[in-house]
């Protein structure tokens, strides 16, 4: 997966948008107003994506691509390899696993106005 296919698809999710909150070169994907996805623009093809803890530990014993978050809570978060071995089906699964643990912790009021987009 390039990074346009990934920002694409970021971008097709429900109250998702892009922005620039902590530099030029960092880009951020939020929904409503949480991070879900982040990505510097001047490394290699990686992003942070959070990951339910357990789930975290399995992905990263599995796959080489995918390694503790960098400079996030390395329990929640993990940097993922874009330009690694992993498939674009996988890779499209963890970005919605990210995108879902972020939506479920928004208010009742957030989330059903996501349902309605």
């Amino acid at each position: 997966m390039d990074i346009e296919t990934f920002r694409a698809y970021c971008l097709s999710k429900p109250g998702t948008f892009e922005c620039f909150p902590f530099d030029e070169t960092t880009l951020v994907f939020k929904v409503v107003r949480k991070i879900f996805a982040l990505c510097p623009l001047d490394d290699p093809f990686k992003v942070n994506l959070k990951c339910d803890p357990d789930r975290a530990v399995e992905l990263r014993e599995e796959h080489p691509e995918i390694q503790p978050g960098w400079h996030m809570n390395k329990s929640m978060w993990n940097t993922v390899d874009f330009e690694g071995g992993l498939s674009d089906r996988l890779l499209r699964e963890l970005i919605d696993h990210s995108y879902e643990q972020v939506v479920r912790t928004l208010k009742k009021s957030e989330r059903a106005e996501l349902e309605n987009l």
